[in-house]
């Protein structure tokens, strides 16, 4: 390892599984943050190795927060981007990088969590992420993957479209990965965009459900369905006071019931075209500031 990494800990490892949740990209709905945090939560954890943010942090673009008490300093966060270490319920190691993308370095540090997990003995790499998309909030969330290769992609399914779209580190990472030949799937929520500048809790909980499928992990979501159902509570509201939204929400209901049935690796003949997914994604990113 190079200055970029400090170790903190060099445990044994029972098959593990890296999960990736990073800042800083597309989190429709706070999504993967949310789901992220809930994982964190859910089983007792320690630092593993954290990097170097003075090396790769942009301390202007994401600055410190600074508490004030009645006027008193009382403490000082700064960003983190660490690597946690836990133990499911079923045994199972799970590696959690998490805290903001860097700003700076990104070769050198891809080559470094590469080789990191690598070392680690790294089984298998599960992104979590969301984007803005046209679909109801009174429907099931759906997920779209992507992967190391085609049998990855497929497993959960794929948008069958080829897009040229700028990468967040996660997306590099998720490539280096499969460069490095350690089996990688991203997992994306797909958000109501009207919804997604609001926390989305029903995306994080079909996050961690789909990521507990494929790692045969036991991870508790009852809070998260909880929230789902209240902040959903929130959002008929705010839709019942306009025609225009209320029948919005229809034409979603019926494109997505028309969508049942169909495999997960066929949506595109009823989702929108790339054009227009990326054009919601740049509406989505240009309210983020």
């Amino acid at each position: 390892m190079t200055e970029l990494v400090k170790i903190h800990s060099w445990p044994k490892l029972e098959r593990p599984v890296l999960v990736m949740a990073l800042e800083g990209w597309v989190d429709a709905g706070l999504a993967a943050g949310t789901a992220a945090a809930a994982l964190r939560a859910s089983m007792p954890h320690e630092l593993l190795a954290a990097f170097d943010a003075d090396e790769l942090i942009d301390h202007r673009a994401r600055r410190p927060v600074l508490r004030i008490t009645d006027g008193v300093n009382t403490s000082l966060t700064w960003p983190e981007l660490r690597l946690d270490v836990a133990t499911n319920a079923t045994g199972r190691s799970v590696l959690m990088l998490t805290g903001p993308e860097p700003d700076m370095r990104w070769h050198q540090w891809t080559a470094e969590v590469v080789a990191l997990a690598a070392r680690l003995g790294v089984e298998q790499v599960v992104g979590l992420g969301a984007f803005p998309a046209p679909v109801p909030h009174t429907r099931p969330v759906r997920l779209v993957s992507t992967g190391s290769d085609a049998e990855q992609a497929s497993r959960i399914g794929f948008l069958p479209a080829t897009l040229d779209v700028p990468a967040g580190a996660q997306g590099v990472l998720e490539y280096s990965f499969g460069e490095a030949r350690i089996p990688t799937v991203g997992l994306w929520a797909r958000v109501p965009h009207y919804a997604s500048g609001l926390p989305y809790p029903a995306a994080s909980v079909a996050l961690l459900s789909e990521l507990a499928n494929l790692a045969g992990l036991e991870i508790d979501t009852g809070e998260l369905k909880i929230a789902s159902s209240a902040a959903a509570v929130q959002i008929n509201q705010l839709i019942s006071g306009s025609d225009e939204h209320a029948a919005m929400v229809r034409q979603l209901e019926a494109q997505h019931d028309n969508e049942e049935g169909m495999s997960a690796t066929s949506f595109g003949a009823e989702l929108p075209s790339g054009d227009e997914i990326a054009a919601e994604l740049e509406r989505f990113l240009k309210g983020q500031g």
